[in-house]
């Protein structure tokens, strides 16, 4: 088998170990192999590196154990280039499971160039990732929070979610503080509303009449409160954090931003979890593939079975389907008229899941040439065929529901 690294290293990485094997060009042409076991605290790692590095090593494999990865790769990668590789790719023969044997496997797999590298975004944009995945836990646990919130109201009788078209707009807020102080007048608490919500006074008076008792629903809706503002401060401080990573890619920002339905949130999530450099994915295709947004293959005695998409990043893929689904109800774009011909032959389901991978493609193309998305328009399907062919479908739809059709052109 042909040897594409010379000198090259594995590591088997743990939460308080590494073992790691070298193999390097030894005498008469044999390979030396060593390996040794290190803890994960800084200082070991530091003894790694120089442990490698007197080995002359050029390429590091470790395989992507949870989040302990992450130490070992950041300290390692200033001084090597490091491979991180997927656990699936390196299943090793049943019954030889140790972690030397571990590492001394990967190591020949990166040896002979059996194993490709992951996907793994420099420093800043690591860091924005971070933050925009810890913003977005964040906010979904708000959601959660104001859906508990509702739950209390429900159990005490209060049926505010019922009239207010928010669950905790201002108006909402103000009458839950009263609630909380000690006022369960509902004509008092309805008279704190505001805007529009006045108008619905009688049916807030009716909503606000329940059994709220103050030592017990009382204490639960404070908490909540509590914890809803707190998560606010702590999602407006992220965003500012996340305004000030961002600042070297806000051209990109403002880029992705001009495809339909791609938000300011969900522009700096494409950024944090794909990069701005597409020069790492070959093409588009390879994109779409990495982040799980195409069909899967699975092929044996020339029988196409499961076409089950391989997992990408979650984050990625949240954010893809919030985007798709706003596109969808998006006026006069080429996304919305996709989504109108999909849906009706494959169901929303499909639909959505091929704007995610029109809105990635799109997101590929825009990074990679630093261009603005160029719109198609809502009659692209259309203007494809020619007129002959639009008429002759049109024709056979009204048939098909039982017309008769007579087709007489327009004078000119």
């Amino acid at each position: 088998m042909d040897r594409f690294v010379q000198r090259c290293a594995g590591l088997d990485v743990h939460k308080d170990t590494v073992a790691a094997t070298v193999r390097v060009p030894g005498e008469d042409g044999q390979r030396l192999q060593e390996t040794r076991t290190f803890s994960t605290t800084t200082r070991e790692l530091l003894t790694l590196v120089d442990w490698l590095d007197s080995y002359g090593v050029t390429l590091v494999g470790m395989e992507s154990t949870g989040c302990y990865w992450k130490p070992v790769y950041y300290v390692l990668e200033e001084r090597f280039e490091c491979w991180l590789l997927n656990a699936q790719h390196l299943r090793n023969v049943p019954g030889r499971k140790t972690d030397v044997a571990d590492s001394a496997w990967i190591c020949q797999l990166v040896e002979h160039g059996l194993v490709r590298a992951s996907f793994v975004p420099p420093r800043p944009i690591r860091e924005l990732r971070d933050l925009t995945r810890y913003r977005k836990a964040q906010i979904e646990e708000r959601s959660r929070e104001v859906q508990r919130l509702d739950k209390v109201l429900q159990d005490a009788g209060i049926k505010l979610s019922s009239v207010a078209s928010e669950t905790l707009g201002v108006s909402v807020r103000r009458m839950l503080d009263a609630l909380v102080a000690g006022t369960h007048d509902p004509k008092v608490l309805a008279e704190l509303a505001r805007g529009r919500l006045r108008r619905k006074l009688p049916a807030l008076r009716e909503a606000l009449t329940g059994r709220f008792r103050s030592e017990h629903h009382g204490l639960l809706v404070a908490q909540i409160l509590a914890h809803i503002d707190y998560l606010d401060e702590t999602i407006a401080l992220l965003s500012e954090q996340v305004e000030q990573v961002i600042a070297p890619f806000s051209t990109e920002r403002e880029l992705l931003m001009t495809i339909p339905g791609v938000a300011r949130l969900g522009a700096e999530v494409l950024i944090a979890e794909i990069g701005v450099d597409m020069r790492i994915f070959p093409s588009d295709a390879h994109l779409a593939s990495w982040a799980g947004q195409c069909p899967g293959n699975h092929e044996s005695a020339g029988k196409r079975r499961s076409g089950k998409p391989r997992k990408g990043s979650k984050w990625l893929h949240t954010t893809l389907t919030e985007s798709a689904k706003s596109a969808s109800r998006s006026k006069g774009t080429y996304l919305s008229a996709q989504y109108g011909r999909l849906r009706g032959r494959r169901g929303p389901g499909k639909a959505t899941g091929a704007l995610r991978h029109s809105i990635l493609i799109a997101a590929y193309h825009i990074l990679e040439r630093k261009v603005p998305y160029q719109e198609l328009g809502a009659d692209y399907f259309d203007q494809r065929r020619s007129l002959e062919q639009r008429t002759k479908r049109l024709v056979r739809q009204l048939q098909q529901l039982g017309h008769t059709v007579t087709l007489e052109p327009l004078a000119a």
